[in-house]
């Protein structure tokens, strides 16, 4: 294999479960030239692995309107023919990858095997023996239906030391010294229904003052930056709010050097786990098995209800889903990883 493009555009959780796939690309193919395909948010994620060549920018915001379609369709086209591929892996498995894996052309054409929205015309679903496991094994499934050996499963991700030195001054005018122990809470997501009310996060952070653990929240957005405002309210000693502070190579930098992070089921967390931190995932509408942190889905807390795993963006019921994860079960899970 002497080219290979990958396609996984987004969202940020899916692009850090993939990027094992590039170290698995690389180990068995050391002179390929790999390819990948990637929307702007998860773009500085992929500038981190060391095994990616290339990395093509597909900006869908652009594709939307006519106009915008046909004057951008023939550039990236372009971008993506200018090479013959041995392989084109389609790890998005929706129309929109599709339609960018069609124009790679390449002998082999794969794909997951939860393939939808009929992307599965285009690519061949891989339906190997992790079909039912965890999503980091899915993709590499489709990693070994060309030849790819998976000796490790390892997260390439690799920070500038400027980005580093950065962090560290981004942390001090914060307040806080990162050579002091630190616990990090990732309290947003996408879905409301996987975040853990601020109520609960004040509540732990106060407990973990008391551990001599300092608190750092991280996020970005509006509604981070509210629930961040909320939480630093809601508390005896307000945490360390680094909430739209970072870039993702600083915030990589802070998920290394943590003690701890914890968080719902969100890019911040499942990167953590990729870096190899302690990680405590807070799950209610999906399931460890498929996308709790890896490696590591022991310390996965569900929710006890009768209705989790429902895969639902917003709850039907009109329940804060995880309100019925306590501060203590999350707090003895800590001790626990922790020894304190």
């Amino acid at each position: 294999m002497k080219n290979i493009l990958v396609v996984k555009l987004s969202a940020i959780g899916d692009v850090i479960h993939a990027l094992p796939v590039a170290y698995a690309i690389k180990e068995t193919y050391p002179d390929a030239h790999l390819t990948w395909v990637v929307e702007p948010p998860a773009y500085d994620l992929l500038t981190m692995n060391p095994y990616i060549d290339e990395i093509i920018l597909f900006e869908k915001k652009k594709f939307k309107s006519i106009g915008g379609f046909l004057k951008n369709y023939g550039p990236l086209k372009r971008k993506i023919q200018q090479r013959h591929y041995d392989a084109v892996l389609d790890l998005q498995g929706l129309f929109k990858s599709a339609a960018i894996a069609r124009l790679g052309q390449a002998p082999v054409k794969l794909g997951m095997c939860n393939m939808r929205e009929f992307s599965d015309k285009i690519s061949k679903p891989v339906i190997g023996p992790n079909a039912n496991g965890h999503i980091v094994e899915r993709y590499l499934d489709v990693a070994r239906a060309i030849g790819c050996r998976v000796d490790k499963v390892v997260f390439p991700l690799e920070v500038p030391e400027r980005e580093a030195e950065l962090t560290q001054r981004i942390f001090s005018q914060a307040g806080a010294n990162m050579a002091n122990p630190y616990v990090v809470f990732a309290i947003g997501a996408n879905w409301p229904n996987k975040r853990w009310p601020v109520e609960s996060f004040a509540g732990l952070s106060d407990w973990l003052y008391e551990q001599r653990l300092i608190p750092v929240i991280v996020g970005g957005g509006v509604v981070d930056e509210q629930r961040a405002a909320e939480i630093c309210a809601k508390t005896e000693i307000p945490p360390i709010n680094l909430v739209g502070r970072t870039n993702f190579k600083q915030l990589t930098y802070i998920l290394q050097n943590a003690q701890l992070v914890i968080g719902g089921d969100t890019g911040p967390v499942h990167l953590s786990a990729g870096v190899g931190t302690k990680t405590i995932m807070l799950m209610g509408p999906t399931d460890a098995n498929r996308n709790g942190p890896y490696g590591q889905l022991a310390n996965a807390i569900e929710v006890d209800r009768t209705c989790k795993y429902c895969w639902k963006r917003a709850c039907p019921k009109k329940l804060d889903c995880l309100a019925n994860i306590q501060v203590n079960q999350v707090e003895e899970k800590i001790k626990e990883l922790l020894t304190i």
